[in-house]
Order: structure tokens, then sequence, then C-alpha cells
């Protein structure tokens, strides 16, 4: 076994007992980053010389009995949309390819506080629009079961690095699937948690009602941990919701006995790829072994989900990316000949064609005469999709269906075709924009590619999400394989 191939408990258990170093970690994962790197190229930017100074620090506070942090000395990736002070934050974005943030993000505090060691920064659809990590302006992330597949998106990097055994965990964000879809994919584990459970503060704006970050693993039990450590209220963050931050680890009991869950019938309907639809029907099979009971429901505003979704990220995004004007930060065009050419010039040179997409679709649904048309019935739109996600809840703990209607697709199939790729994100959008929190475990395999079971729970009850997780991926051996790389 690799040592990657422990929990966060396990290896902090085998750190106290002084039979592992800190250093041995971060030697682990540079090693395995020099051995698979060039084939799965997850990373935009690697950190060694501050990590391994980070380690040496950390062996010292282990020898001196002063080591505390919750995630204390366990290496980990960072999306590359989130700000790390003195260590470059492209967005995978050529608009952004010189920017070295003064100041780290309130996720990056609470890692340092948890005295975790950052390896380097992930790739990622630039600003993060996209699902198949192709969007990026500086590499195509693969996928590590199939080299020739994708790895999801936008945080690709992200669940890519963690399947590879580059890193123990990762962080991504998560807008309509960005976590959930790539862990899917990659067969890892990822979360989207509750609007509002973690700050967004550094995290560069895509769509700032649906943006949240969240924790990419190999395992539930150390998803709980991470989530653990970034959680909680933030000053900075007007949208930090004020709750408490319970030890997720506790609801890691196995026992789901009289559990109730509804299965949306719209989310097992057309489009879903038949051998997805059968690991989830498989799966609901182990969950009622383990004393669940589940019904079909119906989300019947569902179908407008998408619509719904690309109307206001969209709008959202050609707000927050504005900024981006070649003036204060970031690449600025060689030859303008006045501020409205450098504007032009600028961005028309540092975005590439998914963000412009998405910025003129934003600003005709914003503009004068149209905005009742489209902006505002996409807020109504969404209100009855959040009132359908309420409505469910009052009878049933947990919604449970697919995380995506297909595995992995192959490389350049869907480039080409902008509506055929927002459909992979069908099923994890509704979601997002009723602001609840979703988990992607592993639950089957379909020509050798993992495919997710995707759990849906209240506002603010991780808890009972990562219960439900947990006691599947206990029953089940899936979280177990590894890709041949």
């Amino acid at each position: 076994m690799g040592l990657f191939d422990y929990k966060v408990s396990d290896l902090h258990e085998l750190l106290h007992k002084k039979e592992l170093k800190v250093s041995d970690l971060v030697d682990e994962s540079y090693k395995r980053i020099n051995e698979v790197e060039d084939k799965v190229q997850a990373f935009l930017t690697l950190d060694e010389e501050r990590a391994r100074q980070t380690a040496n620090t950390l062996d010292e506070k282990l020898n001196a009995g002063t080591a505390e942090g919750l995630l204390f000395g366990m290496p980990i990736g960072v999306k590359d949309n989130i700000v790390t002070k003195g260590l470059r934050t492209t967005c995978a974005s050529k608009i952004l390819e010189n920017f070295d943030p003064i100041y780290d993000a309130k996720v990056v505090q609470k890692l340092q506080k948890a005295e975790t060691v950052t390896i380097g920064k992930l790739n990622m659809d630039e600003f993060a629009m996209g699902s198949s990590n192709e969007n990026s302006a500086y590499k195509k992330t693969r996928n590590p079961w199939n080299l020739e597949t994708v790895p999801g998106g936008s945080s690709g990097g992200s669940a890519a690095s963690v399947a590879a055994g580059e890193v123990l965990f990762s962080l991504g964000s998560d807008t309509g699937g960005s976590i959930r879809q790539p862990a899917s994919f990659c067969g890892v584990v990822g979360l989207k948690p509750t609007y509002g459970r973690v700050s967004r503060f550094g995290l560069v704006a895509f769509a700032s009602s649906l943006d949240q970050i969240g924790p990419i693993t190999r395992t539930v039990e150390d998803n709980a941990y991470l989530l653990q450590a970034i959680s909680g209220l933030d000053p900075m963050d007007s949208t930090s919701a004020n709750v408490d931050v319970p030890n997720f680890t506790d609801a890691l009991t196995g026992d789901i006995k009289g559990l109730r869950i509804a299965v949306p019938k719209e989310y097992l309907g057309e489009g879903v790829n038949e051998s997805v639809r059968q690991s989830v029907l498989d799966a609901l099979k182990v969950l009622e072994g383990l004393g669940a009971v589940w019904e079909e429901v119906s989300l019947p505003h569902s179908k407008y989900a998408l619509a719904t979704y690309y109307l206001l990220s969209s709008s959202e995004a050609s707000a927050n990316l504005a900024r981006f004007d070649g003036v204060r930060y970031g690449y600025r065009t060689p030859d303008a000949e006045n501020l409205m050419d450098l504007y032009k010039k600028t961005r028309a040179e540092g975005f590439g064609d998914e963000v412009k997409r998405r910025i003129m679709l934003g600003t005709f649904a914003l503009s004068s005469g149209y905005y009742d048309a489209y902006y505002k019935k996409a807020q109504q739109a969404r209100t009855l999709i959040k009132k359908d996600f309420e409505d469910v809840f009052e009878k049933y703990d947990v919604i449970v269906g697919p995380t995506t209607p297909t595995p992995a697709f192959k490389i350049g199939e869907k480039i080409d075709d902008p509506l055929t790729m927002y459909v992979n994100d069908i099923l994890t959008i509704p979601v997002n924009l009723a602001g609840v929190p979703g988990i992607s475990v592993p639950c089957g395999f379909d020509g050798g590619l993992p495919l997710g079971l995707q759990i849906i729970g209240k506002h603010f009850d991780e808890a009972t999400v990562y219960r439900v997780a947990h006691a599947f991926e206990q029953a089940t051996d899936f979280h177990k394989q590894k890709p041949g790389l």
C-alpha cells in the first residue's frame, strides 16, 4: 500500500507514533507527481520549495508534541480559482497568467490553521466554466482511469489529482456540479456543501449566488474531516451562514435503519445511460439491505433547471468578469490605442471562447427589454425548483439519484457542441439552484470508467448526507478500486 491508500485518521496515528514524518508524505506526493503528472496533467503550478519548508516546520512540531491541527501534515491540492498569497492563481485563463495574489482565501487560511501542506494549484475549466476541463487556457487534464477521456469539470484537476494519488485530497468549487461531476467521472468522493456553509472569500467569482467551495477525497471519512476544517462563519463573506459546525465524523455510524430516501423519477428518465440507471438501482438495494426505505417521487420543475441555471449563472458571470479590464491586474493588451481599445482588445485576447459565450449570453439576459423575459423569469423558475426540494424534504431524509447521466466521455467528443456539453450537468444543477448539499460517491463501473451516486440533503444537514454516503461506502468496495496508471 502507498501512503495515500491510508485514511487521514490512519496517517495521523502513524505520525503521532513517530512511524511517519510529514516530510515523508510530501515526498510521496511529489514522487507520485513526477511519475504520472506528464500523463494526467492535473497541476498548473507546484509549490515544492515552500511545501518542503512547511513539512520541516510541522515535523519539528511533531517532535515537540505540539501537533494539533485537524488535518496535521496532510498534503492537499487547491483549485486554481482559490487565491493563495504569493502563489500564482490563474483561473486557467490567459487574462490572469501573471496574477500573484497578495492575500489568502479564507479556506486557505483555515487549511493553514488545520496544518495542511499545499502541494500546488490545480487545473480547471477557465473561470470554472465547463464540464470537461477542456476549456483551460493551458492544458487538458486527463482522466486517470482512461487517459483518452475527460476528468469532468470544472474541478477536473482537483478530482484527477486525488484519483491519481498525487495528493491525499483537494479543494474544488461547485457552481452547477463542478465538484460532483468530476468526482463521479474520476471515481472519488466530492461534496458540494450547503450554500453559505463555507466562506467564498478569496474564491474568484463565477456566479456568486451559486458558487461553493468543497472537498474532494478518496473516502467519505476524509471528506468529513476536510469539510470540518474549512466550514464556519466568515465576516468577510456576507453570504456566509451563522450556523454551528458539527463534528461531521460523528455521523459516520453506518446506521441508516428507518432512513427515508426519495428517488426522483426525473433523475432516472430519458437521457440517463442504462448502466448509470442500473448502478443507482443496485445502490438502492444496498441501502435497502442496510434498513433504509425508498420511494419514487417527482421534482416537476427539474426540466427547467438547465435553462434557469445558464441564464442566471451567465448573468452573474457577465457582472463578475467585468473587473478583468486590463487596468488593475492580469493580462493587458500591448497594442491599445486608447482606453476603449484597451478594454476591447484585453478581453478579446484574454478570455477563451466559452467564457466569451457566457458573458455575451448573460449580458443579453440582463439588457434593457430582455431582463423581464429572461433573467426575472429564470429567478421565478429557481424559486419553484427550490420549493420542489422543500416539499420532498418534508417527508424524506435524503434524495438519491445518479450524479451524471453517462460515464466520462472522450476528449474532444463534445467540445464543439456546447448544448450537448451543458446537458452533462443536468442532474447536479438543481442542487445548486436550491442551495442544498449534495455528495457524489463511487457506485459502479461502465467499461472500466467509474459511475457516481448522488446523495442530496436538507439545508445544513451534511451530517445525514455523510451518514448515508458512509454506510453505502462501507457496504461496497467501489472506493477501493484504483486506476491502473
